[in-house]
C-alpha cells in the first residue's frame, strides 16, 4: 500500500511528532513537496505533505493562519510539516489551532530531520508500493492466463479476477446476457445492471463505464462500485465484462483487470474465427438440404450440426425492413443473429444462422431458446403494435418463420418462410409465423393493397353504372352470389322480382364483357366484393 501520514510518523528516524489531525494520519501520500510560499496552492495537485519553516509566513497571526490552513485543506493538502529550530523554537499555537479546527494533521519536523530525509522516504515508499503492484499484476497475469487456457470457459478466470480485486467478476454476451460471474451471488447481482450492459454496447469498442451502487436486495455487493468493460478488438462490441469492488481499483487491480479483458478479447475473437468456420459448413449444410439432398446433409453436419436435423427445426428468413436500396445504419441482421447464438449455446442447443446476401437464413431447434429468442428480438425491435404500411426504420427486421420440419421437407419449409416473410413485409408486420397463414382464413389475405387494387378494376364498371342511378347492380351481385345462384331467394333478400333480379345479372354480364355461368368468373367477383366491403362505392 502507498505511504501514509501514519507511516511517516511511525518511521524511526524521522522523529515526527503529531500537533493536530490526528485521527487523519491514514491519508496516503502522494508526495513532499517543500514550498515557503505564503499561497503554495497554484503549484500543488493535491495528496501532498507540505514542509514549511514558516520563513515568509505570519505563522502567529491566527487569522492569517486560518486562511493559510484552509487553502491548503481545500487544494487537497494531507498535511503539514513545520520544521522547529529554524526560524521558529516551536510551532506557534496560532497554526495549530488553524490546524486542529480544519482537521489537517500537523507534524512536528525536529531541526535535525531535513526535508530530503521525509521525501526519500516518501519516494522509497511508493516506488516500493509501485513495485508490489508491479509484480501482483504481472502475477496475476500468469494465473489469468493459465486458466484461460485451462479450456475450462470463462469462469475460472473469472474466479480468479475476483479473489485478485476482492470483489466480482461477471461476463455478458454480445446480447447483453450473463454467460458466466464469479463468485456464485454475482449472478444476480450482475442481471441488475443489462440496462447498462445495453447502453455500453451501443458505443464503438472499447468503451468502458462505471455504475455506482446497485441498490438494496440484500445481496453482497448491492452498494458496490462497477466498472463495465466493453470487449471486442474491432469497432464491434462482443462482450461486456463487469468488476464489482468496495473501493475504486488501485495499481495492482487495475493491472489484473486489463490482463482479464485482454485475454476475454482474445477468447472471444478466437471464437469469432471458429464460428466464422462453422458458419461456413452450416451454408455447405443448408446448400444440401434445398437441393433435397437431406442424407448427404447429414454426413456433412456430423457432430457440430447433427442433433439439429435429428430434430424437428424451424427455418426463418429475416431481411431489413428498410426498403430496398435504402440506407442501413446499424447492423439488424447481425444482431438477430447474435441474440440467437447466444441464446442456442446457453441452452446447449445447436443452431444453424447463414447470412445470404442482404438475407439471413437461421435452422433452429423447434421449441428451442433461439426461436424464442428471435421472437423476442423482432418484438422488441418493432413490435406488432405498428401500424401496417407505415415506413420502416432503417434498423428494424422483417421475419418469416416456417412451421416445423425436418431434413427431407427443408425445401417446403423454405418456401413456407418465404411465403410468410412475404406477408409480414405487406401487412407491415415484424414477424410472421407460416402456421398463422395455415391456420387462418384466406380472407384475410384480401387485406392487401394489390388485392384491393384488382378488385376495384373489376368492380369499377359495375359502380359508375350504379352511381348514374341505373340500378343496384352491385348489391343485386353480391345478394345472388351469396346465395349460390338461387334467384328466388336472392330476388327475396333484395326485396324485388325474380325477373328483375334475372334483368340485373344479365346487365352485369354485358358490362363486364364476362358470363357468370365461369365458375372462376363468379370466384374472382365475390372475392373482389369481399375485398371492398366496407370501403364505400371503391374506386371511380
Amino acid at each position: 500500500m502507498p505511504p501514509t501520514l501514519a507511516s511517516l510518523v511511525h518511521h524511526s528516524a524521522l522523529k515526527l511528532t503529531v500537533r493536530a489531525g490526528e485521527d487523519r494520519l491514514d491519508t496516503p501520500v502522494r508526495w513532499a513537496h517543500v514550498s515557503e510560499l505564503p499561497d503554495p496552492v497554484p503549484y500543488l495537485e493535491g495528496g501532498e505533505l507540505l514542509l514549511v519553516t514558516a520563513v515568509k509566513l505570519e505563522a502567529e497571526d491566527p487569522e492569517v493562519m486560518r486562511r493559510y490552513v484552509r487553502r491548503l485543506a481545500g487544494a487537497g493538502v494531507v498535511g503539514l510539516g513545520f520544521a522547529i529550530g529554524v526560524h521558529y523554537d516551536d510551532i506557534p499555537q496560532a497554526l495549530v489551532d488553524a490546524a486542529t479546527e480544519e482537521g489537517l494533521p500537523l507534524l512536528e519536523v525536529p531541526r535535525r530531520t531535513p526535508f530530503i530525509a521525509i521525501s526519500k522516504a516518501v519516494s522509497a515508499a511508493n516506488a516500493a508500493d509501485q513495485y508490489r503492484a508491479v509484480t501482483a499484476g504481472f502475477e496475476a497475469q500468469r494465473e489469468l492466463t493459465k486458466a484461460a487456457l485451462s479450456g475450462d470457459g470463462p469462469g475460472d478466470l473469472l474466479a480468479r479476477l475476483a479473489s485478485h480485486v476482492n470483489g466480482w467478476a461477471a461476463l455478458y454476451d454480445v446480447s447483453g446476457a450473463v454467460v458466466a460471474a464469479a463468485p456464485d451471488w454475482a449472478a444476480r447481482r450482475a442481471a441488475r445492471l443489462t440496462a447498462d450492459v445495453e447502453r455500453l454496447r451501443e458505443r464503438p469498442a472499447p468503451a468502458s463505464s462505471v455504475v455506482g451502487g446497485g441498490g438494496a436486495d440484500g445481496g453482497a455487493g448491492a452498494d458496490d462500485r462497477v466498472e463495465l468493460q466493453s470487449l471486442g478488438a474491432g469497432r464491434r462490441v462482443r462482450g461486456v465484462l463487469a468488476v464489482g469492488t468496495g473501493a475504486p481499483l488501485g495499481t495492482a487491480e487495475r493491472y489484473a483487470v486489463h490482463s482479464a479483458i485482454a485475454l476475454l478479447t482474445l477468447t472471444t475473437e478466437r471464437s469469432r474465427s471458429l464460428q466464422a468456420a462453422e458458419q461456413r459448413l452450416g451454408a455447405a449444410v443448408l446448400r444440401m438440404l434445398l437441393a433435397g439432398e437431406p442424407d448427404h446433409a447429414r454426413a456433412v453436419a456430423g457432430d457440430l450440426y447433427g442433433a439439429l436435423l435429428d430434430a424437428p427445426f424451424r427455418l426463418l428468413i429475416a431481411e431489413p425492413a428498410a426498403a430496398e436500396g435504402a440506407p442501413v445504419a446499424s447492423d439488424p441482421l447481425h444482431a438477430l443473429a447474435d441474440a440467437m447464438e447466444s441464446a442456442a449455446l446457453r441452452a446447449g442447443e445447436p443452431v444453424l444462422a447463414v447470412p445470404d446476401g442482404d438475407r439471413l437464413v437461421v435452422l433452429a431447434a423447434d421449441g428451442g431458446d433461439a426461436v424464442r429468442a428471435c421472437l423476442a428480438h423482432t418484438e422488441a425491435r418493432r413490435g406488432d403494435s405498428a401500424r401496417p404500411h407505415e415506413p420502416a426504420d432503417e434498423d428494424e427486421l422483417v421475419v418469416g418463420l416456417s412451421a416445423p420440419a425436418g431434413p427431407i421437407a427443408a425445401v417446403g419449409a423454405y418456401k413456407q418462410a418465404e411465403q410468410a416473410l412475404s406477408v409480414a413485409r405487406r401487412r407491415g408486420r415484424a414477424l410472421v409465423e407460416h402456421e398463422e397463414l395455415a391456420a387462418g382464413s384466406v380472407m384475410q389475405l384480401l387485406a392487401d393493397d394489390a388485392v384491393r387494387s384488382f378488385a376495384d378494376g373489376t368492380l369499377r364498371a359495375l359502380h359508375e353504372h350504379d352511381a348514374k342511378g341505373r340500378g343496384d347492380l352491385i348489391a343485386s351481385l353480391r345478394a345472388w352470389l351469396s346465395r349460390h345462384g338461387q334467384w328466388d331467394a336472392a330476388a327475396a333478400d333484395l326485396g324485388v322480382h325474380r325477373h328483375t333480379l334475372r334483368y340485373r345479372m344479365r346487365r352485369v354480364e354485358e358490362i363486364l364483357g364476362r358470363s357468370l355461368d365461369d365458375a372462376d368468373v363468379r370466384m374472382e367477383l365475390w372475392l373482389a366484393l369481399k375485398a371492398t366491403s366496407g370501403t364505400g362505392s371503391g374506386s371511380t
